[in-house]
């Protein structure tokens, strides 16, 4: 017998969404991804910057562009409100859905919502259980606080950009950012995750609290391997492009007809690595028997594969390296990724569900839940989509209208 599937995780569960661009959005999609009711609140008219961080755009049934791609990327299971904060009465609306809620998300700058009434300090009177998530560039304390943080000098100023890239002196070399905004997307997972603890500890005592995330701080604890060692040696990491500080051969290879990753993780696998490419003499040889050793002779050892690898293209290569159970991949474009089998199998997109879609297709929740589904039929909203059936909780027919009359609310 199929067991019939429990409502998403966080079923019942309301967020309020102040948040906008990726950081805060990524945040609150994945806690939508979960089941929880999302309310995204965005100004009258403009809506979050990011539907208009395009091209690519949708567009509707007359050709006209609507939201653009980037905007779809971190923004399904939401609901669009659309209220004017700046207005007192939009204010007082938002006031009304935060004494309902159990989550709050914000990204403005240190301060920025007290004016408004809607800080931690002031909202928590109103509801002391809210669970309320700052996510800003450097944090709510320090010397820094009160900068504009962005991915990018995040990036550089928390040491990734100086790990990443071509080692000098080799072709190209300078410090390199990664090809999506990784600080961004790192503070809203910890963020997330954040969330629920709190909201764990918000089910035991009924108390909220404020939960301080900076952009720099999870960039800082996202370094892992390279930060612990720095700290254990004292030396600080350098660029080494495509190769591991810590693992060899575990790098990029040249091939007959292009580029294979080769990512040998054991003293085994080497030995494996090493018979398949027709040069097992590497493997007695004292340089290269153990992984500290082949770290230690890293160039003579990536000389002697390379010469090798050569020989024969990617897919030769990769055939031979499962054969022996070598961890081994091609170099995908992102097309190539969507049109892999194991992708599809792992239906890792789904159809936006939009009148200006067009057939087109959003990556959805990475997670396969056994027993409590993630959400994934939840289209990116267009600007005020849910406005009048949220707020329909919070004021009367005439006095929405009223405040639609003033622009207030959109």
């Amino acid at each position: 017998m199929v067991e019939t599937p429990s409502p998403p995780a966080l079923a019942g569960v309301r967020v309020l969404d102040l948040s906008r661009v990726l950081a805060g959005p990524w945040a609150s999609q994945l806690l939508g991804d979960l089941g929880a009711e999302i309310i995204k609140i965005e100004k009258p008219g403009a809506g979050d910057d990011t539907r208009g961080w395009g091209p690519p755009f949708l567009k509707n049934a007359d050709g006209e562009t609507t939201d653009a791609a980037y905007f779809l990327a971190a923004n399904r299971n939401k609901k669009s409100v659309a209220i004017d904060i700046a207005a007192p009465d939009g204010a007082a609306l938002v006031r009304k859905i935060a004494a309902g809620s159990h989550i709050l998300v914000e990204n403005f700058k240190v301060g920025g919502l007290k004016k408004y009434g809607l800080d931690f300090e002031t909202l928590s009177r109103i509801n002391p259980r809210l669970v309320y998530c700052s996510i800003t560039g450097f944090g709510q304390s320090g010397p820094y606080a009160s900068r504009a943080g962005y991915d990018y000098m995040i990036q550089a100023m928390g040491g990734l950009m100086s790990v990443t890239g071509q080692p000098d002196g080799a072709a190209g070399a300078a410090p390199m950012k990664v090809g999506v905004a990784v600080a961004d997307l790192f503070a809203g997972m910890y963020a997330a995750t954040s969330i629920l603890a709190a909201l764990r500890h918000t089910e035991r005592t009924g108390e909220g609290q404020h939960l301080d995330v900076a952009l720099l701080d999870c960039q800082i604890a996202m370094l892992a391997n390279q930060a612990s060692n720095f700290l254990i040696s004292g030396a600080a990491p350098r660029r080494l492009g495509n190769a591991h500080p810590n693992i060899a051969p575990y790098q990029v290879f040249e091939t007959k007809d292009g580029h294979i990753v080769i990512a040998v993780g054991n003293d085994g696998q080497f030995s494996s690595f090493a018979k398949t490419i027709g040069a097992a003499a590497l493997v007695d040889d004292d340089r290269y028997i153990t992984n500290r050793a082949r770290v230690a002779n890293r160039e003579t050892l990536t000389a002697a594969i390379s010469t090798k690898m050569r020989a024969r293209t990617t897919a030769e290569w990769l055939g031979l390296m499962e054969a022996a159970s070598v961890p081994a991949g091609a170099i995908n474009s992102i097309d190539a990724v969507f049109s892999d089998p194991h992708v599809a199998a792992r239906s890792m997109t789904a159809a936006i569900n939009r009148p200006d879609a067009g057939g087109r297709r959003m990556v959805v929740h990475p997670v396969k839940y056994s027993r409590t589904p993630a959400l994934d039929d939840g289209a990116p909203p267009s600007l005020g989509a849910h406005t009048d059936e949220v707020l329909s909780e919070f004021a009367g027919a005439g006095e929405r209208a009223a405040l639609k009359a003033r622009g207030v609310i959109g």
